[in-house]
């Protein structure tokens, strides 16, 4: 997959039609400073918006492979396309991380995305390993390396990790690298 051609172009679609939207999965990692090899793109969207989402994923090609309630995943025939997969925001609290999303230089400054909060990057992989143990080794090492590499907030920290019934793991993770 060509991650700079394909963010470049769904972006500036994005942008063009009003679609917001926040990359999240390992580009983000990346964004943020933690960098993690990715074969795809991941995004977080409105809900709301998603009747915009599919008609610009149709016409670059994308086929629409599944959908549920809260996600959707394109691929391409085309492997420089790849494949795209989004997250779709309809709770407050999704709706909140995309409202505070920002831009974030990308490429050696070449382009910039919005890229949710680091805080929330963890909320989402406290998510993933809450619906999914075997994620646990992959997303718990991502959020190590951020909370290594980042200042946080630890007490919005907090509220993800009571959240999915992980408030011993914060305590823990907080005494090792709040701080840092």
């Amino acid at each position: 997959m060509d991650l700079k051609k394909t963010l470049a172009l769904l972006v500036g679609e994005f942008d063009r039609n009003g679609v917001p939207y926040a990359v999240i999965g390992g580009f983000a990692m990346g964004a943020l400073g933690v960098p993690r090899s990715t074969l795809d793109l991941d995004f977080l969207v409105a809900s709301d918006a998603l009747g915009r989402v599919e008609p610009i994923m149709l016409s670059l090609g994308y086929q629409k492979v599944f959908s549920s309630e809260n996600v959707s995943q394109y691929v391409s025939p085309s492997p420089q396309m790849g494949e795209v997969d989004f997250l779709h925001a309809f709770r407050p609290i999704s709706l909140r991380m995309l409202a505070e999303a920002a831009a974030v230089p990308v490429f050696g400054q070449d382009a910039q995305v919005k890229v949710l909060k680091a805080e929330d990057i963890i909320g989402l992989k406290l998510q993933s390993i809450a619906n999914n143990p075997d994620r646990q080794a992959k997303d718990g090492l991502d959020i190590e390396e951020l909370m290594k590499r980042r200042k946080l907030d630890w007490e919005a920290l907090r509220t993800y990790f009571e959240l999915f019934g992980m408030s011993e793991r914060f305590m823990e993770l907080r005494s090792r690298y709040a701080g840092k």
